[in-house]
């Protein structure tokens, strides 16, 4: 019995040691299994920055204490980790062999494909986040074998077609973002049957058709994102109102028509309402007074109507109220001073009526506020800075009365004060010109007296300052030339008395001066030649005596100069009529005496009322001093043999010239061939590298094999542009980069930046598929432009190369769309620097994408060239600022894109002989809308002549002056021109945004009104 019992102890002993053994090889295979899928995966994945070193097959470690690798106690992976390593290539299949992996995180880095359609049996898994990637296609197919799966971000990526139908099987989800993607049909109404969806993100997709009722189901959500981008044409489904635990609703500019369902109003937990840019209509819901916990309510760019409802009073949380661009009525309520975190308050652009609120600025928080363009009355509340907080008082285009409060010279947040077109009275007050944070003042068309305070020596930051059309007397105190930022300074039109200051030019930065319609007297001084950045000057309608002092030749910018109706005496200086930029000009109604000098272009109107003063353009001839005519007289000195001395040397240089420019056209024409030989042995020797983008079906080489001359395409201080055909038939265009050679094996950044711009994701972006690099020569790969440049369709001499008119609206708009999201999606915002229509690309539908975009920026870090600085626009296209500034920015971007919209309406480059010299499209834009017939000489005939709705060519060309106005400060962002722009065609877009306020008012105008409009900008 004892032998039998310690018989079957034995045997069991050996069982379980066999078991054991078992389970331990099994286990031991199955990290082996693992190990060989994670190198697998590394061998798919490019790693510049080497995050997965210590991933080795051979290596004695395990993967578990691998970068990026978490595992279980039974030591199998259990989590990937490999967030924002800038990673790129692609996901192995082998990925779908980490059977046990719950935790998935490849967010933040340059992925593309698709992902792999073995992700679905990883049946384990509770995370996926493969946000702000490249992948691109459909998701995978039976995605609802992951019924564990709580976490899906799939937010900034490729992904496109419908979305996939059948997600809400997996019950278990809590987290759906797909946000930022191509998805495109309508919204599953099954994804009502989310069971426990906490977040859901589809905002930034192409979805269309009507919103499903059926989302009302999803009574646990706490964050729905629908907007921007997606065009439902739908109403709000009354049954939101059933989504009591939603914090964030954010539905802007997605098509919503209809009215706000009053059902919001049983959303008790909302912190964010965002329904603007839609063509929601009719009035405020009552309701959305029960919203006791909402801190942000925009709903501008509507059509709602009606009046405030009293129940907002019940906001009391409320920190943003932007209502601006609607159709409301009524008086602006005086409960709106009592809410206590108030801090935004825009009601711009509607059609209230009554006083502002007394108390409003008293509750302590108030810091921006914008009520102009309605039809407001009374004064302007005395608190309105009560609580040092205020930056922004815009209140023009009222009918205000009373004067401007003390406490505003007070205010020391104060940094933009906008009151004209009103009709205040009383004085400046004390202080308010001497607030350091002060940019911007506008008081101009009011009724405003007394003097200029003298503190104006004190506002270090004011750079715009605009007192015209109102009663201002006493002197130009001398203090104003201490102002280090002013950049426009107009007085014109008061009752100011006295000399000119010669302290005026002290002012660095001053770029116009309008002082006409005053009493000045005196001699303009001769510092005016101080003003070395001054484009326009304006003493116009004064008496002023003495001579036009000489020393005015030395203004180098000056383009506008106005000195009639004054009393000046003597001679116009000569040399006047050589300054490059000179174009408008005005003598006339003066005592000036002599000859005219030789400008450019002139006509008689800007010489009449001077009786002293004698040319070819007036009935009075100059007298015949013997020195023959000042413009032939050089012709006449000298005799043949100097003329035929004169032949022989021009002769000589005409041949040398010719030998020069064939010397130079063979080297430019060759370079690249030339380039080789001297650098064969670096080219040969260093290792071509091909960093990936996008889905790439082509080699290092074959790239190279497109740098031949017979496939340039296009050559730019940029680089040359190549057209390339891969074997698998796709095109492609290679630039090979300017400035590279000597020293370009120091990368100065250049890898970091390529990267970032490879990120870059728009539909009106041209897509950067690729880097190739042997870190002698960079050559970048991008998708191919079949119909080429805007610049080249533009100007081309074939006359059979035309563009209508809606295919011009639609190139705006959409290189409009693609800057913006430069200036404003992308983290950190990326300036283009060379805007133009040669870098905005047109496919083969003419879908325009903006080009080049944020190269200038890398050129100039690289350091490689002295040269670079010049990369920073194109001659025609920049800002005037960078004249003094150096400087560029967004601001900047918008006034090159100004002119490339005067490109698209007029068909004119830039720069036109026509225009005369030192003058560019913006000046000779601005003189044409002087009169009617000039809008309407300066369209281009080949948009489509009578057939263009003129109405619609006037609205893009205010768009056009508006981004191209010379203080920065007055251009709109990019945003508010893709609003403007969309506003052109209501039908087709919402609304509007910024400046656009007063595009509206020109929608219905009268063909011969629309001119007086535009001279208005």
């Amino acid at each position: 019995m004892r032998d039998r019992l310690g018989g079957t102890i034995a045997f069991c002993f050996r069982v379980i040691t066999i078991v054991l053994f078992l389970l331990q090889r099994t286990l031991s295979v199955a990290i082996y299994d693992e190990r060989l899928a994670l190198i697998a995966l590394k061998a798919t994945i490019d790693d510049p920055e080497s995050h997965l070193a210590d991933w080795e097959v051979n290596g004695t470690s395990s993967p578990c204490l691998w970068t990026g690798v978490d595992c279980n106690n039974s030591s199998s992976v259990v989590g990937l980790y490999l967030s924002g390593m800038n990673l790129s290539g692609t996901i192995s299949s082998e990925l779908g062999n980490l059977k046990n992996l719950v935790n998935l995180s490849l967010d933040r880095n340059n992925f593309t494909e698709d992902l792999p359609a073995d992700i679905v049996t990883l049946t384990q898994l509770k995370y996926l986040n493969v946000s702000t990637n490249s992948f691109g296609g459909a998701l995978p197919s039976n995605f609802s074998q992951l019924q564990l799966l709580q976490v899906l971000d799939c937010f900034n990526n490729f992904f496109s077609g419908p979305l996939p139908p059948d997600l809400w099987k997996i019950s278990t989800l809590e987290h759906v973002s797909l946000g930022g993607n191509y998805f495109e049909g309508s919204i599953p109404p099954e994804y009502g049957k989310f069971p426990n969806l906490k977040y859901f993100g589809l905002n930034g997709n192409s979805l269309t058709g009507p919103i499903p009722a059926e989302l009302g189901n999803l009574t646990g959500l706490q964050e729905l994102y629908m907007g921007y981008y997606n065009n439902f044409s739908s109403s709000i489904p009354a049954t939101f109102g059933n989504l009591t635990n939603l914090v964030r609703l954010d539905m802007a500019s997605c098509g919503l028509v209809g009215a706000i369902p009053h059902e919001l109003g049983n959303l008790g937990q909302l912190d964010t309402l965002f329904l603007m840019l839609n063509s929601l209509e009719g009035p405020i819901p009552a309701s959305l007074g029960n919203l006791v916990n909402l801190r942000s309510l925009d709903l501008s760019y509507n059509r709602l109507t009606g009046i405030l409802p009293n129940t907002l009073i019940y906001l009391q949380k409320l920190e943003l109220m932007s209502l601006m661009n609607n159709h409301l009525e009524g008086t602006v309520p005086d409960f709106l001073a009592d809410l206590p975190n108030l801090e935004v308050l825009y009601l711009w652009k509607n059609q209230l009526t009554g006083p502002i609120p007394e108390n409003l600025g008293q509750n302590m928080n108030l810091t921006l506020l914008d009520l102009s363009s309605n039809h407001l009355n009374g004064s302007i509340p005395p608190d309105l800075c009560a609580g040092q907080k205020l930056q922004w008082v815009i209140l023009l285009e009222n009918q205000l009365t009373g004067s401007i409060p003390e406490s505003l010279g007070h205010c020391q947040s104060l940094t933009k004060l906008r009151l004209g077109i009103n009709s205040l009275n009383g004085s400046i007050p004390q202080g308010l010109l001497g607030l350091p944070l002060l940019a911007m003042v506008e008081i101009q068309d009011n009724q405003v007296n007394g003097p200029i305070p003298s503190e104006i020596i004190n506002a270090p930051l004011l750079s715009y300052l605009d007192f015209s059309k109102n009663n201002l007397s006493s002197s130009i105190p001398e203090s104003i030339g201490n102002l280090p930022s002013i950049m426009s300074f107009f007085i014109s039109d008061n009752h100011f008395t006295g000399p000119i200051p010669p302290q005026i030019c002290d002012m660095p930065n001053l770029n116009k001066l309008d002082m006409s319609g005053n009493n000045l007297s005196g001699s303009i001084p001769a510092e005016m030649s101080n003003c070395k950045k001054l484009g326009l000057l304006d003493v116009s309608h004064n008496s002023l005596t003495g001579v036009i002092p000489v020393q005015m030749q030395f203004i180098p910018d000056l383009y506008y100069l106005n000195l009639s109706h004054n009393e000046l005496s003597g001679a116009i200086p000569s040399k006047l009529a050589d300054l490059p930029t000179l174009s408008i000009f005005d003598f006339s109604y003066n005592n000036l005496s002599g000859p005219i000098p030789l400008f450019d272009s002139y006509n008689a109107t800007a010489f009449e009322g001077n009786p002293g003063l004698c040319g070819a353009l007036l009935p009075r001839a100059c007298p015949d001093t013997g020195t023959g005519s000042p413009s032939l007289s050089h012709h006449r000195k000298g005799g043949v043999s100097n003329l035929l001395a004169w032949l022989v040397g021009a002769l000589f240089s005409a041949a040398m010239m010719v030998l020069l420019v064939g010397i130079c056209c063979f080297i430019r024409k060759y370079r690249w061939h030339i380039y080789k030989y001297f650098h064969r042995e670096s080219i040969s020797t260093r290792a071509w590298k091909l960093t990936a983008f996008q889905r790439l079906d082509f080699s290092a080489p074959q790239v190279l094999d497109c740098l031949d001359e017979h496939n340039i395409i296009g050559r730019g201080g940029a680089g040359t542009v190549y057209r390339g055909v891969m074997p698998s038939g796709e095109i492609v265009a290679v630039k090979r980069l300017a400035g590279e050679g000597k020293g370009a094996a120091h990368d100065h950044g250049f890898s970091a930046e390529i990267q970032t711009l490879g990120k870059i994701r728009h539909r009106n972006i041209v897509r950067l598929l690729g880097c190739c690099s042997n870190h002698e020569t960079n050559l970048l790969v991008y998708e191919y432009m079949p119909n080429g440049s805007l610049g080249e369709l533009l100007h081309s001499k074939d006359p059979s190369v035309n563009l209508d008119w809606d295919t011009r609206y639609n190139i705006a708009i959409q290189a409009a769309h693609g800057l913006c999201y430069l200036h404003h999606d992308c983290s950190p915002l990326i300036v283009h620097r060379d805007v133009k229509s040669n870098n905005i690309l047109l496919d083969s539908t003419f879908h325009a994408r903006v080009a080049d975009f944020g190269l200038a920026k890398l050129f100039q870090d690289t350091g490689i060239s002295e040269s670079m600085s010049s990369i920073a626009g194109s001659y025609g296209y920049i800002a005037p600022e960078y004249a003094y500034t150096l400087k560029v920015n967004e601001k900047s971007d918008i006034y090159s894109f100004g002119v490339v919209l005067m490109e698209l309406l007029t068909g004119k480059r830039p720069i036109e002989s026509e225009f005369g010299d030192g003058v560019d499209i913006v000046q000779w834009v601005r003189r044409k809308i002087q009169t009617k017939d000039g809008v309407l000489d300066l369209l281009d005939p080949r948009m489509g002549g009578a057939g263009v709705p003129l109405q619609e060519v006037v609205l893009v060309l205010r768009v056009a002056l508006l981004c191209s106005s010379d203080l920065p400060i007055d251009r709109p962002t990019m945003r508010d021109v893709v609003q403007m722009l969309s506003d052109v065609k209501p039908k087709k877009k919402g609304s509007s945004l910024g400046d656009s306020r007063e595009l509206s008012a020109l929608v219905g105008m009268k063909d011969e009104d629309l001119h007086q409009v535009l001279v208005c900008v």
